[in-house]
């Protein structure tokens, strides 16, 4: 059954504010294309996508909103993060001026974090500004990256560090796609919510160390429903942060959106060195050792729970995500904590979890941060 989750942006209006729909039923892109057809009033549409996603489900997509009358111009790119570049943004640029968009065209994000990421920051930009819907087909996307209207490519330097905040007119999350999923790519998302979990709701915490096992086995029933209730329960806290704080302007300690980056200054230069291997990390796998460095950062300084290292290391084991935190710091890829977009003069503003639903925000120098995560490394 169709339920919906409103992210109210201040100042409050039906301008500035969106839905997040959340669909479990078989033919979602029926009822989204009916959505589209309401909104868009016979624009063009601009679809991005990946291969793999297009694979899947572009076609029932593009042919729910064709026979609505709609005009579609279906770009897909490479699969992974190597998509989120400069060098991505003009080819699908050049591929919209192509199709011949205009201002009244719409952009349509259908796939993962990186396909949102890139659509969302190619609509901030094309013809100064297109309106963008978001249509995750991971449970990475649909429990955090379609949601709040951060967008961003990759530099050589880091992850995200070119962006833009672009609201989405609305997320449509098909949660039916996430039986198509692989199951590492569910765990990744797994990783999202522990994070939620852990920042604003103990009881999603404790319903994924109860049951979270059960949500990757995609071969029986009940697990879309409990999928559903992690996506749900995910969306709530996403949209209650974004909206007190759209732009990350306030302290974590204080509500701020910057509580959401627990697990992501480590996590990001963890990812980024491992895009240098053969068997690159996935975003959530690098959160999820993202958060057991964070938890130990935090113990160290005396600020966070000094027994959540442990708790989460356990977990996300359980889960199937990496739990080998020592054997990937090294210093080259703590010096990429150095150029971490969310640097502050010569400090990271790093985020500690004091106790469960308590994040706090902590200004670490980056120098310090090998004497924090390695000296006397845990087992």
């Amino acid at each position: 059954m169709l339920s919906r989750i409103d992210v109210r942006l201040l100042p409050d209006g039906e301008e500035r504010g969106y839905p997040i729909f959340l669909d479990p039923d078989a033919d979602a892109e029926e009822r989204f294309a009916d959505e589209m057809a309401r909104r868009a009033r016979g624009a063009k549409l601009a679809l991005l996508t990946d291969e793999t996603v297009s694979g899947l489900h572009r076609a029932r997509y593009q042919r729910a909103l064709e026979e609505r009358g709609l005009q579609v111009t279906t770009v897909a790119v490479a699969d992974g993060e190597g998509s989120k570049s400069l060098a991505t943004v003009e080819a699908v640029c050049e591929a919209w001026a192509q199709a011949r968009l205009d201002r009244g065209a719409w952009v349509i994000a259908l796939g993962g974090g990186v396909v949102g990421d890139l659509a969302g920051f190619c609509a901030s930009i094309f013809l100064r500004g297109l309106p963008c819907v978001q249509v995750p087909t991971t449970l990475l996307a649909q429990v955090d990256s379609s949601v709040g209207g951060k967008t961003g490519v990759n530099l050589a330097a880091g992850k995200n560090l070119v962006g833009t905040f672009w609201q989405p007119k609305f997320v449509y999350a098909d949660l039916t796609t996430l039986r198509t999923l692989p199951r590492r790519d569910l765990a990744a998302g797994m990783a999202e919510v522990v994070k939620h979990g852990v920042i604003a709701d103990a009881q999603l915490l404790d319903l994924v160390e109860e049951q979270g096992e059960d949500a990757l086995a995609t071969e029986r029933a009940e697990t879309l429903p409990i999928l559903s209730q992690y996506v749900a329960r995910s969306c709530v806290v996403k949209a209650r942060v974004v909206a007190a704080d759209e732009r990350e302007t306030k302290p974590a300690g204080d509500g701020g959106r910057a509580q959401l980056n627990f697990g992501h200054t480590i996590g990001h230069a963890i990812e980024a060195a491992s895009l240098e291997t053969a068997d690159p990390l996935r975003h959530g796998e690098a959160v999820a050792l993202g958060m057991i460095a964070a938890a130990r950062v935090g113990a160290r300084l005396g600020v966070g729970d000094a027994g959540l290292e442990k708790r989460l290391a356990r977990l996300l084991r359980r889960l199937g995500l990496p739990t080998d935190l020592d054997r990937r710091l090294d210093a080259a890829t703590l010096a990429r904590v150095g150029v971490d977009k969310k640097r502050v003069s010569k400090t990271v503003n790093f985020v500690v979890v004091k106790a469960i639903g308590q994040p706090a925000l902590v200004p670490v120098e980056p120098a310090a941060l090998s004497a924090l995560l390695l000296d006397g490394k845990s087992g």
